[in-house]
C-alpha cells in the first residue's frame, strides 16, 4: 500500500504562482508514472500532467507553458509548480501514483488539496 499526501495549495491571485507538493510513502522509483489530476465540482476528474519513472513529461492543453512537474527520488516526492495561475484552474488537484507489480497495475490517490485562484 502506498500512501500519498498532498500540501501547497490555497487562494491565489490571477497570475500568481504555487507549487504543490506530494509526499510518498515509498521509494517513487517503484511507482511507473506519478501524475497531478484536478477536478471540479460537477466535472470529471481531469489529468493535468503526469511525470513517467522512464520518458517525457505530458501536460494538458489548458496548462501547457504555465505548468511543470518533477519527480525527486531522493525525497520520494512529485510537485507541481503552477505560474501564470487563472480563475479557471481553481479546482481540488490530487496526486497519483501508477505502480505496476507483476502484471497487476495498482493507482494510489491522496487527499486531495484545494486551488483557488480570485482576485
Amino acid at each position: 500500500q502506498v500512501q500519498l499526501v498532498e500540501s501547497g495549495g490555497g487562494l491565489v491571485q490571477p497570475g500568481g504562482s504555487l507549487r504543490l507538493s506530494c509526499a510518498a510513502s515509498t521509494n517513487i522509483f517503484r511507482i511507473n508514472v506519478m501524475a497531478w489530476y484536478r477536478q471540479t465540482p460537477g466535472k470529471q476528474r481531469e489529468l493535468v500532467a503526469a511525470a513517467p519513472r522512464v520518458g517525457s513529461r505530458n501536460y494538458a492543453d489548458s496548462v501547457k507553458g504555465r505548468f511543470t512537474i518533477s519527480r525527486d527520488t531522493a525525497k520520494n516526492a512529485v510537485y507541481l509548480q503552477m505560474n501564470s495561475l487563472k480563475p479557471e484552474d481553481t479546482a481540488v488537484y490530487y496526486c497519483k501514483g501508477e505502480m505496476t507489480v507483476d502484471t497487476t497495475t495498482y493507482n494510489y490517490w491522496g487527499q486531495g488539496t484545494q486551488v483557488t485562484v480570485s482576485s
